[in-house]
């Protein structure tokens, strides 16, 4: 079963409120904000060859190429909320937060610089 679509007045509004004050955004925005950036790069690069995790809040597969059905994928990218959103925000550079650790990224097709930012 697919998950209920975020919609886009109240997932900008979450990545807005985020926006004005990221160290005292609640959990709840916090957590609005990912899913609905993950639903935008979702929807924007189908496919099924790279998996975009940001724990606890969610995780999605994009990108064309080889399907990736078991166990786990060969093109994995992980990183923590504030940097998944400052990432699609475009207030962090993909090639800066993979030079600071803030990023892990596996895979020949982990590269997510062409679909950043999102917002």
């Amino acid at each position: 079963m697919a998950r209920a679509r975020i919609d886009d007045a109240a997932g900008t509004a979450a990545v807005r409120e985020w926006a004005t004050g990221p160290e005292n955004a609640s959990r709840d925005i916090r957590a609005v904000a990912v899913r609905y950036t993950l639903q935008l790069l979702a929807e924007r690069a189908e496919g099924n060859t790279v998996e975009v995790r940001v724990p606890p809040f969610g995780a999605v597969q994009c990108i064309e190429g080889p399907r990736h059905t078991r166990g786990t994928p060969p093109n994995v990218v992980e990183t923590d909320a504030a940097t998944w959103l400052a990432l699609a925000t475009g207030t962090l550079a993909w090639a800066d937060g993979l030079a600071t650790g803030r990023i892990h990224a596996s895979g020949q097709r982990a590269d997510l610089a062409a679909q950043l930012p999102i917002l």
